[in-house]
């Protein structure tokens, strides 16, 4: 679930962080749109109830390794979110696993032939002779040399010895190590398994004592209609789960360990909103099946506008994320992002990738850098949500936007999803006097230059917030406050 939109391909940021989607232009933060196919003009409701069209253009995917494309939990035709077009060559990936949890198929060193060897010549012999005896006699050297040594050795060496075994060392605990040493013991790699055997692997880690897991949508979409979903720890022990409530839009999922043991540590969560461009980041994950894998980076970004899809059709997912130059894999996908200090600050959920194949000459592409996460304000404010009612609450305006790349801002449509009125009776929107045609270019301080940024944005908030929208009409600015509205589910 990038350079700047996962969900479709990144659009550029003339002047702050928020990057308009699908741009018809590739710019520095976005995967190239080449040979794309034109789309026609797209829009949804925000927030609202039953969007309509998809992403113009290609769209960004999860950092997913499966063998099949995760099948999301869409809603019906016309739901919210809107459905994703096939995903375009140079868009990002979802970072969940390798289908049956192993890596991809050939990773090491697929196709390689061993060198034929070369006829052997009367001088070649030569010289293979001499280096034999050239080994030989350095054998020889080095043997006097200990023997002398250890003649001489008299107690008054001054060779220093570590005192403990690499494995039994500790680690300080503000090293990344020390990080490590407590974080691990409270991940675990999911894979999940629809009724028809397809599926992938994923990670996700503990959020309470009480045996719920957080994780990504995109994770588990293979098991909510009856399939199989498991939890391995780190230290090998594996246990059955279920999935407690599932976000398409968040792209968060809640899953609970059955017979979970009564010794589970939840991880700590930090402050998002806190978090500055250039702390350092820790990312946990199974890139590619290789589990409670580590890596290192810092925060590169704030507030990334990036819509995610897996490229096979399902619903998109959008987030206002956190973004890290922290190597971040299909296979990443639901691992925690932690502070310098162990503390959860994101959800890895999606990486912008190059259109070349992955490793062993799969399809899918490795990190270049640019991986994002779901802001952990968010996150918990979602995981709490399902825990108590199973079903996710969006925050909404009450009106439809174009999903075309434009770089002016939210353009609210003449028409709604579905032939619904653009701007709903008696919402949101309506009671702060805005109309069809009106461009969204600001919600509170933040720059918002698409529909799909402004999405991810209000999702930032919770039902009953109060916001600042400025919008453009006829050529002229105007200010409004709105109280966010809500709506309950994913369609």
């Amino acid at each position: 679930m990038s350079t700047e939109n996962e969900g479709t391909a990144v659009p550029p940021a003339p002047s702050a962080p928020p990057v308009p989607v699908d741009a018809p232009a590739a710019s520095a933060h976005q995967a190239s749109d080449a040979g794309a196919s034109p789309q026609a003009p797209q829009h949804t409701s925000v927030g609202g109830q039953d969007p309509e069209l998809v992403h113009a253009g290609a769209a960004p995917a999860y950092a997913s390794a499966e063998g099949q494309p995760h099948g999301g939990a869409g809603g019906p035709e016309g739901a919210w979110p809107p459905p994703q077009p096939p995903q375009a060559p140079g868009t990002p990936s979802y970072a969940d696993g390798g289908a049956g949890g192993a890596g991809p198929t050939g990773v090491w060193g697929e196709g390689y032939q061993q060198p034929a060897p070369k006829p052997k010549s009367g001088r070649g012999g030569l010289v293979a002779a001499i280096l034999v005896a050239a080994l030989v006699a350095g054998g020889l050297g080095g043997g006097l040399g200990y023997t002398l040594a250890k003649n001489n050795d008299n107690g008054s060496s001054t060779t220093l010895s570590a005192s403990d075994s690499g494995g039994s060392v500790k680690r300080d605990a503000g090293t990344v190590a020390g990080v490590v040493q407590r974080a691990l013991p409270s991940t675990v790699t999911i894979e999940a398994e629809s009724t028809s055997g397809e599926g992938g692997t994923g990670t996700g880690f503990v959020f309470d004592k009480q045996g719920h897991i957080v994780t990504n949508n995109h994770v588990v979409a293979d098991a909510v209609d009856g399939g199989k979903l498991t939890a391995t720890f780190p230290n090998g022990k594996k246990y059955n789960a279920e999935v407690v409530g599932h976000a398409q839009g968040y792209d968060v999922a809640v899953i609970k360990l059955k017979n979970a043991p009564g010794d589970l540590n939840p991880l700590t969560l930090g402050n998002s909103d806190q978090v500055a461009v250039g702390d350092s980041t820790i990312a946990i994950g199974a890139p590619f099946g290789l589990s409670n894998t580590v890596t290192t980076g810092i925060i590169s970004a704030k507030n990334r506008p990036v819509a995610s899809s897996d490229g096979s059709g399902s619903n998109a997912s959008y987030m206002s994320a956190l973004q890290t130059d922290a190597s971040i894999n299909p296979g990443n996908s639901g691992g925690p992002l932690l502070d310098a200090h162990g503390n959860v600050i994101g959800i890895n959920s999606a990486i912008q990738s190059t259109s070349g194949g992955g490793l062993g000459g799969t399809s899918q592409s490795g990190s270049i850098g640019l991986g994002f996460a779901i802001p952990i304000n968010q996150a918990k404010y979602v995981a709490q949500q399902l825990i108590q009612t199973g079903k996710p609450v969006y925050a909404k305006i009450g009106a439809s936007v174009s999903l075309e790349d434009s770089s002016g801002g939210a353009k609210i449509t003449t028409e709604g999803a579905g032939g619904s009125a653009p701007v709903e009776a008696g919402g949101p929107a309506a009671k702060a006097g805005l109309k069809p045609g009106d461009v969204i270019t600001k919600l509170d301080d933040h720059v918002i230059d698409s529909g799909p940024t402004l999405i991810g944005e209000i999702w930032t908030h919770k039902p009953g917030d109060k916001v600042k929208i400025t919008y453009e009409r006829d050529g002229q600015t105007h200010t409004v406050d709105l109280t966010l509205g809500s709506r309950t589910g994913d369609s």
